[in-house]
């Protein structure tokens, strides 16, 4: 029997450990996470989206996987009785210069194949949202919410039952080795240093996946940059301002979506986030700050090209950062009876963002293979949607690759 380490416990990884054991029957699994639960990075902090697959370019690892691990997801909650629902969104043209752009969307989405979505006059986007103001808006029906982290949890219950896989928590990898046709893992426990020698290993470490690929001997083309995106709560007496979901329409020159409301499945309204480079890539405070992961990043020749292309957006999103007026005068070009009184300062989450030396923003999921690793080193949203597809994508590979 073949034995397998996974190193990372998010929602990718977790997930990719559940796959192979439903895949495969002649193989063990080990998952290794520096924390001491699973989902306490980027899994736990998001905002709790289950995304349709309509911004992705078609044929993408983005496209695929949504579509696919939508559906896996959704029958993952109602099989283990998880509470989600598909509340729908509406995305927003605030001007005649985002027309297009929302057309495009409508467009994708169709060729997707999403059902019912729904071109909106202005009138028909203040029927779904009475506080939204735009020109023209496109609904989406298919958009959900739930709790990954819960999610999260429930894999790992699954995962950890199965008498060929163990999690192990606490457990930070420090150095990788290959020895006698095996890969040789040392990490840090509880219990002080260990070793464990395994056939192959799957990388899923989200914030520090390059620096494990690293470990293992793998030659990059590309560096984790850290952006920190920060959020409000809009206060429960004005939560009814903002009944379900509302984006604008992304800018296609920048990788995120900009700031916007979701409700969560607690019922809690959120704003944001937006997307500032973080000092340290567990940075989920502005004064948290790491000299060596920001010198790193700074001198990367592809973040320097990302900076000097995109100065001016940057300067924007940190003025917002430090700005709650700023911050809330984006949110009114949605919703404009929003004030700063009804915004309440919330938690931040970092997101994992490639970069190559070319100074690209990765814009797809990116996994890269050698002969005894597969090292998943770009998973941003819609990562969590996409997971339960990203690791039958993993499983298929692995068996492929190493006969499992």
């Amino acid at each position: 029997m073949k034995k397998i380490a996974i190193i990372g416990g998010g929602i990718v990884g977790v997930a990719t450990a559940f796959q192979l054991l439903k895949e495969t029957s002649d193989c063990e699994i080990v998952l290794l996470e520096k924390e001491n639960r699973v989902a306490a990075h980027q899994t736990g902090n998001n905002s709790g989206v289950i995304h349709s697959g309509i911004y992705y370019k078609p044929g993408s690892l983005k496209a695929k996987n949504c579509l696919r691990g939508y559906d896996f997801l959704i029958d993952f909650c109602k099989k283990y009785n998880i509470d989600y629902e598909l509340c729908g969104k509406v995305i927003v043209a605030i001007n005649e210069h985002e027309i297009p752009a929302l057309e495009k969307l409508y467009d994708r989405g169709n060729e997707h194949g999403l059902q019912g979505l729904k071109y909106l006059t202005s009138q028909e986007i203040k029927e779904i949202e009475p506080e939204c103001t735009g020109i023209k808006g496109v609904f989406v029906p298919q958009t959900g919410i739930v709790d990954y982290k819960r999610v999260t949890e429930k894999l790992a219950e699954e995962v950890g039952t199965n008498a060929r896989a163990s999690i192990k928590l606490s457990s930070k990898v420090n150095a990788i080795v290959y020895r006698d046709s095996k890969v040789q893992i040392e990490y840090t426990s509880p219990e002080g240093k260990k070793n464990i020698q395994v056939d192959y290993a799957i990388n899923c470490a989200g914030l520090y996946c390059d620096k494990i690929a690293e470990l293992s001997g793998e030659k990059l083309n590309v560096k984790i940059i850290p952006f920190r995106g920060e959020y409000y709560t809009v206060k429960p007496e004005r939560a009814h301002i903002i009944k379900n979901l509302i984006y604008p329409v992304p800018d296609s020159n920048f990788p995120f979506l900009g700031v916007h409301f979701t409700r969560r499945i607690t019922g809690e309204i959120e704003a944001g986030p937006n997307a500032v480079f973080a000092f340290k890539r567990e940075g989920y405070k502005k004064t948290d700050f790491s000299a060596s992961e920001f010198l790193e990043s700074v001198f990367w020749r592809g973040f320097q090209k990302v900076a000097f292309k995109y100065w001016q957006t940057g300067i924007g999103e940190y003025y917002r950062s430090f700005s709650k007026r700023a911050f809330n005068k984006a949110l009114q070009k949605l919703v404009p009876a929003v004030t700063m009184d009804d915004l309440e300062p919330a938690g931040a989450g970092v997101r994992a963002q490639a970069c190559d030396k070319e100074g690209n923003l990765i814009d797809d999921f990116y996994i890269q293979e050698s002969d005894q690793f597969i090292h998943v080193l770009n998973a941003p949203s819609p990562a969590a949607t996409s997971s339960l597809s990203i690791g039958m994508y993993i499983s298929d590979r692995a068996r492929e690759k190493w006969g499992i």
